[in-house]
């Protein structure tokens, strides 16, 4: 059974401390195994003190949502998913999950293969600047945030891209 390893996070961190440097811009990084539990969390200096707290959210909510259905394919899709059928549910959602819920860019599920290993959830910056830094840190790192077997059906992959061009980023599936 595959699963993430501490050494693995560290370059995950790594990387996307070095993108969010090069962007200006203090983060912190929350790894969370396919179950939600905390791998490895970490601050950089300046980055707001409530920002390990919000990564660890966004990397929970990932795991929590992903895990349901692969439509959920990151925390940008899970915020306009819940904006356009039930905003109410997704604060109701934080309060009886004592905040472990935020819906948020800059968050991934990590896949190998065909299975769901951990997700990761980033904040500091802007919802796009975290979600770059996700993209170049799993980049670094050859990190799959797609099941090998894509079982999405074409609806929800255009209604994804339509999310995608809403808040201006590229076709992502």
């Amino acid at each position: 059974m595959p699963r993430l390893t501490l050494a693995e996070c560290r370059r995950f961190m790594d990387a996307a401390f070095h993108k969010a440097r090069d962007m200006g811009v203090p983060v912190s990084v929350a790894i969370v195994g396919p179950e939600g539990h905390l791998i490895a969390l970490e601050r950089m200096d300046d980055a707001g003190f409530i920002t390990p707290d919000t990564a660890r959210a966004k990397a929970y909510t990932m795991a929590a949502f992903r895990s349901m259905s692969p439509r959920f394919s990151d925390g940008l899709v899970i915020q306009q998913w819940f904006k356009e059928r039930n905003p109410q549910m997704l604060a109701n959602a934080s309060v009886f999950t004592n905040g472990q819920i935020v819906a948020s860019g800059g968050c991934a599920p990590v896949f190998v293969g065909d299975e769901m290993v951990g997700c990761y959830g980033i904040s500091g910056a802007t919802s796009g600047q975290d979600e770059e830094i996700g993209e170049y840190a799993r980049a670094q790192v050859g990190w799959a945030h797609a099941a090998a077997t894509d079982v999405l059906p074409q609806d929800a992959k255009d209604h994804i891209n339509a999310i995608y061009a809403q808040v201006g980023l590229d076709r992502r599936v």
